[in-house]
């Protein structure tokens, strides 16, 4: 599966070949013109889902793309082994070389009874055991079953994390509030900054407040900071430390830790090393989620992911949709020099998830060395952004329309609204700017039409539309938790193959440790007395300033 820089590969030459030949002759309105069946032959469905939960449309078709191009793109995949290290990460083997650890997080919603292995070993009756205990978990809450210290049920469920341990939960359980148990309040803390913590507490009563610790080692600065600030406001009123395996649980694997915390280990969920972080929400560390929206909707949700699992490990990949988008980004960023990519979703409640996706993305694929161990030649790691429409068209999607950046978007949207207030008139009007977009950033408007219009001479340079953006439509039949489980797979995937391709390990994230290890020194500075000036100017000016203020 070896070889070094994507771009010694003669499918990347030829690729190159083909940008410097048409790339700037893909006129989108062109292309639509000459081929009235291009939408037909640029656009797939994903029917892996229950019949009721539909198909979700992908259109390619609005992409600077000819056949040709997809045939090449699809050469580089061959020839960069896309397949192999795929059927690699699926048959368990160590492909997060780096730290020699398997990446298995589809076994965590294997509803087949399909075993699936690492180092030999079966992991299916665990991720059994861990969902089955979560179910019984959740339903204790969820009933009224499972009591405080006071016999009051719960009613605050705070899930204290960071990182991966945060925004899934946190996404997830706002993408499918239709689905929730709303008499149960969600707090989710990650930040250290004290303040995020004490909001979250000032809407809790301690009688009735359940803590979720996430950290797989337990030993997460900012996560056991807050969860030692979370005891010491629960003990101030509880008073007696036995109270706390009433109100506390444990999303670890580090036992010893936990019950050192005063966690009950029966009320500890577990979870392997070939989970990563960004990859969490399907394990132990979605508790919040199950508790949210119920077991039964949680197991829908891991369907939809495993469904889409299924497809990408099955479908050839001239067809493959997760397969064929991660082309496409690999061709904006490394042929057109797209250095950004927007992902606006047109539904309300999937207002967190790009930035669930910007960790899936740029933590993955933020990477400048090969699996070879050699410098890169070649872009990687887009900035991945968005926020939710209608709203950001009246923010940054001027820069989009007239701006000098190529930005390649997807756009997103459900057909049917959990809401359809006053007739459906609002998604009536949700969809049609959802599509006017798309084609607005497609054709733009030329100086001709602009004048036509009646503008003045001088202003026709400033309502003049380049167009010729591409976009990507995603179109689902409403937003369940199948449905919702399927679009994060299928964005994994897209990483997946973009890391394939660029030949990097999307699996480590070593970038993330140096700036913890530097603050532990900095923290030890802060909390002794005396200037520092073992840094440069500019950090020990700013670490005095904290100590003695202005």
């Amino acid at each position: 599966m070896s070889f070094n820089l994507a771009s010694s590969l003669p499918a990347w030459k030829a690729l190159k070949a083909h940008h410097e030949s048409v790339g700037s002759k893909l006129i989108l309105k062109d292309l639509f013109a000459q081929d009235p069946k291009r939408f037909e032959k640029f656009s797939l469905k994903f029917e892996g889902l229950a019949a009721e939960e539909g198909p979700i449309l992908f259109d390619f078709s609005k992409n600077l793309v000819t056949e040709e191009t997809i045939k090449l793109l699809v050469d580089l995949a061959k020839e960069a082994n896309v397949e192999k290290l795929r059927d690699a990460l699926f048959a368990g083997e160590h492909i997060n070389f780096t730290e020699d650890r398997a990446v298995y997080h589809p076994a965590l919603r294997n509803l087949s009874d399909k075993p699936m292995s690492v180092n030999g070993v079966d992991v299916m009756p665990g991720v059994r055991s861990v969902l089955a205990h979560m179910k019984e978990f959740s339903e204790a809450v969820r009933s009224g079953a499972w009591t405080g210290y006071t016999g009051k049920a719960i009613k605050s469920i705070v899930n204290v994390g960071i990182g991966g341990s945060d925004l899934g939960p946190v996404m997830v359980t706002e993408a499918l509030k239709p689905y929730a148990k709303r008499d149960l309040e969600m707090h989710f803390v990650s930040n250290i900054d004290g303040t995020h913590m004490a909001e979250a507490l000032r809407k809790c009563d301690p009688e009735t407040t359940l803590f979720l610790i996430a950290s797989k080692t337990f030993t997460t600065a900012e996560t056991c900071t807050n969860a030692n600030s979370a005891k010491s406001w629960f003990l101030e009123k509880a008073g007696n430390p036995e109270y706390i395996a009433k109100h506390f649980v444990a999303l670890s694997t580090n036992e010893t830790e936990v019950v050192k915390f005063g966690i009950d280990a029966k009320n500890m969920f577990g979870f392997s090393d070939w989970v990563g972080g960004r990859y969490s929400v399907w394990s132990a560390i979605g508790l919040s989620v199950a508790l949210y929206i119920g077991y039964e909707n949680f197991e829908a949700f891991l369907s939809g992911a495993h469904a889409m699992d299924k497809y990408f490990c099955e479908t050839p990949l001239e067809k493959n949709i997760p397969a064929l988008a991660g082309l496409l980004s690999v061709w904006y960023s490394d042929f057109f020099g797209a250095q950004t990519q927007l992902v606006a979703p047109y539904d309300q409640y999937l207002h967190r998830f790009p930035a669930y996706l910007q960790q899936l993305s740029m933590e993955s694929n933020g990477k400048a060395i090969t699996r070879t161990g050699d410098m890169v030649d070649y872009t990687t790691g887009k900035i991945l952004w968005g926020e939710p429409g209608t709203n950001s068209q009246h923010s940054f999607f001027q820069l989009l329309h007239q701006g000098t950046k190529l930005i390649p978007a997807d756009f997103l949207i459900p057909l049917e609204s959990h809401n359809p207030i006053d007739g459906n008139k609002h998604h009536r009007m949700l969809f049609s700017n959802f599509v006017a977009q798309t084609e607005a950033l497609m054709l733009g408007k030329t100086p001709a039409e602009v004048k036509a219009e009646g503008a003045a001479d001088d202003l026709v340079p400033h309502k003049t539309f380049v167009g010729n953006r591409p976009t990507t439509s995603i179109v689902a039949k409403k937003i369940s938790p199948a449905t919702l489980g399927a679009l994060i797979a299928y964005y994994e995937w897209v990483t997946f193959t973009e890391g394939a391709i660029w030949n990097i390990n999307s699996f480590d994230q070593f970038g993330v440790e140096l700036g913890k290890q530097l603050a532990k020194n900095v923290l030890k500075q802060l909390e002794t007395e005396g200037p520092v000036d073992n840094h440069d100017a500019s950090t020990n000016a700013l670490v005095n300033l904290f100590k003695s203020g202005f």
